[in-house]
């Protein structure tokens, strides 16, 4: 085989290539360009859109006849830092945090150094780290009793996508509860679901607020709402998950949770509650048994629907709203 200016024959290097990276390949074509462009360096990196000093550190160790040559190396430097602390030390440390084992390195390093042990808390950070990565030292298992509540993985809902826009009625209807206590030991749960284009309400309420409520809930709206749902959008509560969870699936309804501590992901339902607390709850003086209240909570519904206007719509009812949102769509 000969090798002409340095290029290796093209029908060898093709017979080699295939066993090379992709990265290597590219800058196995900087090189063809250079050798066939009179070994021109700045006519092949303005070509290629790289740097001089980039083409340069690679033509220093390209061998034609080896393509391996423009792999990348290892940056793993060549002499790894040893540790510089004596076993003793080692063991003081692991023998101090499996004592105090929630107990990191700014911690445990001043009660070393009372020990007599000259140490940074740097030096007890990177001790700390070696013993783990040799498996001699293990964090505790987390116990169940964690005063840290951490969240059940949920079963079918699902943060709500970015891209996820509710755009017509249905698109996205959002539930919410509220204590209620109109007497002292009276605590009632008042059920509040909006739909966030429309702002059409459906409301109930019970005397528990239980996953099994919230499907009684469910069907409520599903028989007031006006319109199909395809989406509802609800926070962590346990009133929500279970039973709740298992009816959305089987109705087909996407059912999106919030994440934690982020009430004003679901403003529409949290204003709604408001209204209904202001213009209902505080003006009411009927039976607080749950049948007749939730038939003056169905008689407001009506109202709050078909003849409260809404700053929201241009001071349209939701009603007014759905009717002319239909005329525009036929139109």
């Amino acid at each position: 085989m000969q090798i002409k200016n340095g290029l290796v024959p093209k029908y060898f290097r093709l017979s080699k290539i295939a066993t090379v990276s992709r990265a290597a390949k590219v800058r196995v074509d900087w090189f063809d360009f250079y050798r066939t462009h009179d070994s021109n360096a700045a006519l092949t990196c303005r070509h290629f859109g790289i740097s001089r000093k980039t083409f340069y550190k690679w033509r220093g160790v390209y061998a034609p006849h080896h393509l391996r040559s423009l792999e990348d190396r290892s940056r793993k430097p060549k002499k790894a830092r040893q540790p510089t602390w004596r076993p003793e030390l080692a063991q003081a440390v692991l023998k101090l945090r499996e004592e105090r084992p929630r107990w990191g390195k700014e911690k445990l390093a001043p009660l070393l150094r009372d020990k007599g042990w000259e140490v940074s808390t740097s030096m007890v950070g990177r001790i700390l780290k070696r013993l783990k990565e040799r498996g001699v030292l293990r964090e505790p298992i987390c116990s169940s009793i964690s005063a840290r509540k951490r969240q059940r993985p949920r079963p079918y809902a699902v943060r709500k996508p970015k891209e996820y826009q509710p755009r017509v009625p249905g698109d996205l209807v959002q539930v919410d509860t509220l204590d209620v206590r109109p007497l002292p030991g009276v605590v009632l749960k008042h059920f509040t679901a909006r739909d966030v284009v429309s702002k059409w309400d459906v409301i109930e309420v019970h005397r528990r607020a239980t996953s099994n409520t919230a499907s009684f809930f469910l069907d409520s709206l599903l028989a007031r709402m006006p319109f199909p749902i395809r989406a509802i959008q609800v926070d962590g509560g346990s009133e929500f998950q279970g039973d709740f969870e298992e009816y959305c699936q089987e109705k087909g309804l996407r059912l999106f949770v919030l994440p934690p501590r982020s009430p004003k992901l679901n403003g529409c339902v949290e204003r709604a509650q408001r209204t209904h607390t202001e213009e209902f709850y505080e003006l009411y003086d009927g039976d607080l048994d749950i049948v007749p209240l939730n038939q003056a909570l169905l008689q407001w519904e009506q109202v709050y629907n078909h003849i409260r206007p809404h700053q929201a719509l241009g001071y349209l009812t939701p009603q007014q709203f759905l009717i002319k949102s239909a005329k525009k769509k036929g139109g």
